[in-house]
């Protein structure tokens, strides 16, 4: 099986910046709580970081429909059709969860 390329891979140096940005916020979160920053302003900031992270898997399911999935259907085998659309519901699932 050949590598498959990733659907981000156009965007990568966005993403990781982003990644990046949000590795900062989760630094400044554990400087707020060694501080000992009242408990509502640590909890603005943990809503900040998830909403940063739901921000990057919507952008990553985006571009794995976009490009993934509508790869593999234009493939036209019907087992990496369907393999792909498995992948990218669990993917839903996971996110509604979360």
């Amino acid at each position: 099986m050949a590598k498959r390329v990733p659907g981000y891979q156009p965007d990568k140096a966005a993403v990781l910046t982003r990644l990046k940005r949000i590795e900062g916020q989760v630094r400044g979160l554990q400087r707020m709580v060694e501080e000992d920053s009242y408990c509502i302003d640590v909890l603005t900031q943990v809503s900040a970081v998830s909403s940063a992270l739901q921000s990057v898997a919507v952008k990553m399911l985006d571009e794995h429909l976009r490009h993934c999935v509508t790869t593999a259907v234009q493939s036209e085998d019907p087992t990496e059709t369907d393999r792909v659309l498995m992948e990218a519901n669990k993917a839903i699932e996971r996110l509604i969860r979360s």
